[in-house]
């Protein structure tokens, strides 16, 4: 072989080994990279999602808003009877305790027209979160929601409403509950099963010493469903009973004398209903009347003196209807006040001539 021929022969020896080497080289980097980031991007898994919270008493719920809250819990419920129903398709609001500056407040039970058709009342209630009594406020809704599970009475006893349902756009009424007058309103049906016994100790807010119920399943749903707030017929029964004095739990000493309502903020004639063992309602009608009474004299007074200071009309008008009373007499009989003269001086003399003798008697001794 000649020398070309063995240049040629080792040229392509070399060329071969130079791409084997490459080739080598180009797994070794492939294989470095594929292993190598692996420790780098590795991401362990999330954790679980923690469970649930327990249902309890201070779990509030998502559409509930706290109004006001305090110290000390509220007095137990008072004891009263229901009035009934003043109008078809109204429903019951139960009574209950509020909280203003004074202290414990008693917001009487009412019947109220609701918002809309097919709506259902769930109460307010009281319920110990965070070492204080939070008040969480009722709302309307398609379905009751948790009510601490107080039992109010006349179809709330605790947990949902038995006191009537929604059939065909109408409200049909309990009267095993509810006190709803048959002759007037038609719609009723009887359900004796409902319980509307009231606890013996008769607590009014839920927590230690008080209820220990939870939300049902059923009650958490309704919980979330939309809400609709108080009317502006219930928010002025409630402004109405706070500037009410005889509703102040100091003053009733928890049974006040106006328990219940027919109508809403509706405090005085028929429908009110008092609490067992409550104080007479006070009259409130007679200081109401006295200032027309004291306005209409200086009426009087300003005809005949107008400009005459407070005091002096006073004074004189009396004088002039004494005297206005005695003139018609004296116009009607002019010669009157002339015998009136006479006679005053007769009772007079017939005390004189008795001395007269008893001198002379001395006389002749």
């Amino acid at each position: 072989m000649s020398k070309l021929g063995n240049f040629r022969a080792s040229l392509t020896v070399r060329i071969g080994l130079y791409a084997a080497v490459a080739a080598v080289s180009m797994l070794t980097g492939c294989v470095a990279t594929v292993r190598v980031p692996q420790p780098a991007v590795y991401v362990p898994p999330p954790p679980p999602p923690p469970p649930p919270p327990s249902a309890s008493f201070e779990v509030a719920a998502p559409a509930v808003s706290i109004e006001v809250q305090a110290t000390e819990p509220p007095p137990p419920m008072p004891e009263y009877q229901q009035p009934p129903c003043p109008e078809d398709g109204w429903m019951w609001t139960p009574g209950y305790w509020a909280f203003s500056t004074g202290g414990y407040y008693w917001i009487p039970g009412t019947w109220v027209a609701p918002p809309v058709v097919g709506v259902l009342w769930t109460p307010g209630y009281w319920g110990f979160v965070g070492g204080v009594y939070r008040f969480n406020a009722g709302y309307w809704g398609p379905h009751v929601g948790f009510y601490g599970g107080v039992n109010y009475g006349f179809g709330y006893g605790g947990v949902g409403f038995g006191g009537g349902v929604w059939a065909g756009g109408h409200f049909s009424y309990n009267t095993a509950v509810v006190n709803v007058n048959t002759t007037v309103i038609h719609n009723t049906y009887v359900n004796k099963t409902v319980i509307n016994n009231v606890t013996v100790n008769r607590v009014s807010y839920n927590g230690p010493g008080g209820v220990s119920a939870q939300p049902t399943p059923a009650e958490r749903t309704a919980m979330n469903e939309p809400h609709t707030a108080p009317t502006p017929a219930q928010t002025q029964h409630v402004h109405e009973a706070l500037r009410n004095p005889q509703l102040s739990a100091k003053a009733n000493g928890g049974h006040p004398a106006i328990a219940a309502t027919a109508r809403p903020a509706a405090f005085s004639g028929p429908g009110v209903v008092g609490a067992k063992g409550a104080p007479p309602l006070k009259p409130v009608t007679p200081p109401a009347h006295t200032p027309p009474a004291n306005a209409a004299r200086p009426m009087e007074h300003e005809e005949t003196r107008p400009t005459e200071p407070v005091h002096p009309p006073t004074t004189a008008p009396k004088a002039p209807v004494a005297n206005a009373t005695h003139t018609p007499p004296s116009g009607a009989h002019p010669g009157t006040p002339k015998p009136a003269v006479k006679a005053a001086p007769k009772p007079a003399p017939k005390p004189a001539p008795k001395p007269k003798p008893e001198k002379n008697d001395k006389n002749e001794k």
